[in-house]
């Protein structure tokens, strides 16, 4: 057979010609195509990353939302930093220390509550610890600032008088109708009475079930003289008291001023202290 050099030559070159455009590092397209497409791999590593990195740190800052627990207890931190309510008209000198509980009602079911950071607890202006109140609770630091109230119930437990036997309206009470208990002094906005010489030859204005306590608003207040009577009226200043005789001119109720006439004419304003006896201050 006879050798033919051009048509191997030509073979030759067709076959290796293809393989210098693929890997030659200056032929083409297709190595730009390459070098942007390794580009975007790359880039694209990076920000997934970055988004790995940020993710968690996102989350950590993100405010959470209240928990009703949570609430709970930044008001019970509250009211247990609250001193001993007192009232005056209800404690004295040497009585048994009050026992205090504090009970704690229920937000709106219907609230939904933003998120926040930061919660604080306070006492509404105005508010006493003291029956029927409610507390505070603001959003200082969240996207968006809320207000709302805890209602809350503070039982003061101290001792008072209460019925043994049942009182009905106009009832006058004697010593055996009443017995020292310890009661919840504020369980009603009305001082609870404790010391029977208050009571005692009083008619109730409502009906009263053994075991209930005396409130001051439940006894009809003594009549000591009537519009008509003759009294004795004690004029008391600094350093002189001036007794005098007058005509009462209106009923001589207790913890209500009456009007009395004396002998010159003059009505003054008495406050009655006894049986046919008024008192003024000057």
């Amino acid at each position: 057979m006879q050798s033919v050099p051009t048509s191997s030559a030509t073979s030759s070159r067709a076959i290796v010609r293809p393989s210098r455009r693929v890997v030659g590092p200056g032929l083409g397209l297709e190595p730009l195509q390459w070098a942007l497409s390794a580009l975007a791999a790359l880039a694209w590593a990076a920000l997934c990353a970055m988004a790995a990195l940020c993710a968690p740190s996102a989350r950590a800052q993100s405010p959470a939302l209240p928990e009703v627990g949570a609430l709970q207890g930044e008001v019970q931190n509250l009211l247990k930093l609250q001193p001993t309510p007192i009232r005056d008209e209800a404690h004295a000198p040497g009585d048994k220390p009050w026992r205090v509980e504090f009970e704690l009602g229920q937000l709106d079911p219907r609230l939904k509550l933003a998120p926040c950071e930061r919660i604080r607890a306070y006492l509404p202006e105005g508010a006493q610890v003291w029956g029927r109140t409610r507390v505070g609770l603001r959003c200082e630091q969240g996207p968006v600032k809320w207000n709302v109230y805890w209602p809350v119930t503070v039982k003061v437990w101290g001792q008072a008088l209460v019925a043994v036997v049942p009182l009905r309206p106009g009832q006058l009470v004697n010593q055996a109708d009443l017995r020292l208990t310890e009661v919840d002094l504020a369980s009603s906005s009305s001082p609870a009475l404790k010391n029977a010489a208050d009571i005692v030859g009083r008619s109730v204005v409502r009906g009263i079930e053994p075991g209930q306590s005396i409130r001051q608003d439940d006894v009809r207040a003594r009549r000591w003289f009537a519009s008509g009577d003759t009294v004795r009226l004690n004029v008391v200043g600094a350093g002189f008291r001036v007794v005098a005789e007058g005509l009462a001119i209106s009923h001589g109720d207790e913890g209500r001023c009456a009007r009395i006439r004396t002998d010159n004419g003059k009505v003054l304003c008495g406050m009655p202290v006894g049986e046919r006896l008024a008192e003024l201050t000057l």
